[in-house]
């Protein structure tokens, strides 16, 4: 299978085993790319409770795990040459084993039945929620709550 310059680079950098810094324009493939990643570490066994993926916007983080879920269902529903495919365009090259194929048919209900569900936050609500857990060595009240935009209209 041939790819295109672009989708190649895309490919690389969804490597779970690459380093991977993601910088670009609007509608350049970074949240394909972000979705590709976790299709190819819960792929490669990575236990879905152990993923943590952060963006920057709450329209991101809902769009990226509509993607993720979207992908996971149709991976249900494939027949064995439409999923190898499917693999072999997502990255995947390993081989294609009935073992590979059925690993990949399970995602979708090993990731709806990850306790807390797979974890794709904005920075925002992970960093609050890490004072949420450790307020006093963060210095602040147990008890601060945040402030919507609202909130921080009416203090300005």
């Amino acid at each position: 299978m041939r790819r295109d310059e672009a989708t190649e680079r895309q490919v690389q950098a969804a490597d779970p085993a690459a380093s991977t810094w993601l910088s670009a324009n609007a509608g350049a493939g970074k949240t394909r790319v972000l979705t590709d990643r976790v299709a190819r570490l819960l792929l490669d066994g990575a236990d879905p409770q152990h993923i943590l993926c952060l963006t920057y916007t709450k329209a991101a983080a809902s769009e990226m795990q509509n993607r993720l879920f979207s992908r996971l269902g149709e991976w249900a529903m494939l027949d064995d040459p439409a999923l190898s495919g499917a693999l072999r365009l997502l990255g995947h090259e390993g081989a294609m084993g009935p073992d590979t194929l059925a690993r990949a048919r399970r995602l979708f209900a090993r990731a709806l039945e990850t306790p807390g569900g797979l974890r794709i936050q904005t920075i925002h609500a992970f960093c609050a929620g890490l004072l949420r857990r450790f307020p006093l060595e963060a210095g602040v009240s147990p008890a601060f709550r945040e402030m919507d935009d609202r909130a921080v209209a009416r203090l300005q």
